[in-house]
């Protein structure tokens, strides 16, 4: 424990108030609650932290010394909502002016060190409750309503120096929970923190840990952490320790060993800066998807390479094994399936530009593209854009005027077609009342044919479509009545 005397604290404590003023009545409302019902409420972890930093959102963490049936009956007529999904562990949420609120008994929990689970023990103080936090700057509280600032563990200054660091050793925390290593380096993403030697040590003393979580919460971590702000740190650090061996084993395989016959990009930093290109190619704030296909997109390198006669490298259909390894990674994390499915077509579609040349493509193959990307086409353009890394200025200049001139070309193809909803010039109904059939196999490939056809020549007038169909059917044996 680390001591502070309260004048270091005054201008944290400032601060804290300051942002807590923000969400007042309610915070100040539900501590006077809890003070009438002779029980103590504080502020605690991440919403102490995040005011620190002037950061807090509309989620707050409270913990107080009441157990949970008695924090039921202290909130029942003052929330809006109330959920107890989380009560087992000591845990009521409620809702109260567009605030979501969390209230945890104080705890003091021992781990089986076999699960992630604890063994639930309830603490009898906020001292309790602050040893078994995971890093320091998460281990401070304010109370409620008397604005009293708590630090045992110097998590102020740990705030202040931007450095991760665990309450207690960092052996014992990870012990108790593995978990908290991905949570380290998901903090150096967010938060831009660096992560102390001590701690850097254990995490990669006790990499192996990790199996210890389930995938579940495996993938939470890591969608967070490359949401983050530098996701690119939060990578590195999982790489250097080893745990990326066992989260995503793919991205340290990336680091090809280059020799001087064989000379090409290093897949891994090449992946790095592709993910940083991305990223400040969004929009919209931070985007799941584009950043993992762009984490993913060459992830089928390392088993394509090829030496080349002659000093060559070649990684040839690499985004058709990637797009499956992708799949099987996503898959194995638990990612929800639109999510491994968007991923896995970006990862597929990648490369699809690089036969565009000079402009040499067709219309269809315009179309073709733009089908095939869908509703991912926006994402596709900024994973081609981001995928030049090379420091040839000319070359990259070169490549970004050619994907503006076929961007500039999709736009103008799509001014005559709605290229983003390519269909048949015939629907289902005409194709069985032409052709006289009931619906079945031959609809499908009656329609399948159509499609084809207008990708390759563009929309058809109802009398040309109409021949073509009836062609087609001449050419199956099929009787046209």
């Amino acid at each position: 424990m680390v001591d502070r005397p309260p004048a270091q604290l005054t201008s944290a404590q400032r601060n804290a108030v300051t942002e807590l003023l923000r969400v007042s009545p309610v915070s100040d409302e539900l501590g006077e609650l809890f003070a009438a019902a002779g029980h103590e409420l504080h502020l605690v972890g991440g919403s102490v932290r995040d005011a620190l930093l002037g950061r807090l959102n509309d989620d707050l963490d409270f913990c107080t010394d009441a157990h949970p049936d008695r924090v039921l009956d202290i909130i029942k007529s003052w929330a809006e909502a109330v959920w107890t999904t989380g009560i087992d562990f000591g845990t009521v949420g409620l809702a109260r002016s567009g605030l979501r609120i969390e209230i945890t008994t104080y705890r003091a929990e021992a781990y089986d060190r076999v699960s992630r689970n604890p063994i639930v023990k309830y603490g009898d103080s906020l001292s309790d409750d602050l040893a078994r936090r995971d890093f320091t700057m998460n281990a401070m509280a304010v109370s409620l309503p008397g604005h009293q600032f708590a630090d045992p563990y110097g998590g102020l200054g740990d705030l202040a120096a931007r450095t991760i660091r665990t309450p207690g050793r960092p052996e014992d925390s990870f012990g108790d929970d593995p978990l908290r290593m991905l949570r380290a380096a998901r903090f150096a993403s967010q938060l831009g923190f660096q992560v102390a030697p001590e701690v850097v040590a254990a995490m990669t003393a006790m990499a192996g840990q990790i199996e210890r979580i389930t995938a579940e919460r495996i993938r939470d971590e890591l969608s967070k952490l490359l949401l983050g702000a530098d996701p690119v740190a939060g990578l590195r650090l999982l790489v250097d320790t080893g745990l990326a061996a066992f989260v995503v084993p793919e991205l340290p395989g990336m680091q090809l060993e280059i020799d001087e016959h064989h000379q090409h990009k290093d897949v891994y930093e090449h992946t790095l800066t592709v993910l940083r290109q991305a990223i400040a190619l969004e929009t919209d704030g931070p985007d799941l998807v584009l950043r993992l296909a762009a984490l993913l997109h060459d992830i089928g390198k390392p088993d394509t390479r090829r030496h080349e006669t002659g000093g060559g490298v070649s990684f040839h259909h690499h985004e058709v094994v990637g797009a499956k390894m992708t799949r099987k990674r996503l898959r194995a994390l638990k990612f929800p399936k639109d999510i491994v499915e968007s991923v896995a077509n970006l990862v597929f579609l990648h490369l699809r530009f690089h036969g565009y040349g000079r402009g040499e493509w067709t219309d269809s193959a315009v179309r073709r593209y733009v089908t095939d990307a869908g509703d991912l086409l926006p994402r596709l353009h900024k994973l081609v854009r981001s995928d030049c890394t090379t420091r040839n200025k000319r070359r990259a200049a070169a490549l970004a005027a050619t994907y503006d001139a076929l961007e500039e070309r999709i736009e103008r193809i799509a001014e005559d077609e709605d290229l983003r909803a390519v269909r048949p010039d015939l629907d289902g109904n005409a194709i069985m009342a032409l052709l006289g059939v009931p619906p079945g196999p031959i609809v499908g490939r009656a329609w399948q044919y159509l499609k084809e056809l207008r990708l390759d020549r563009g929309p058809l007038d109802h009398d040309e479509a109409v021949a073509e169909l009836l062609r087609w059917a001449t050419d199956q044996g099929i009787d046209v009545p």
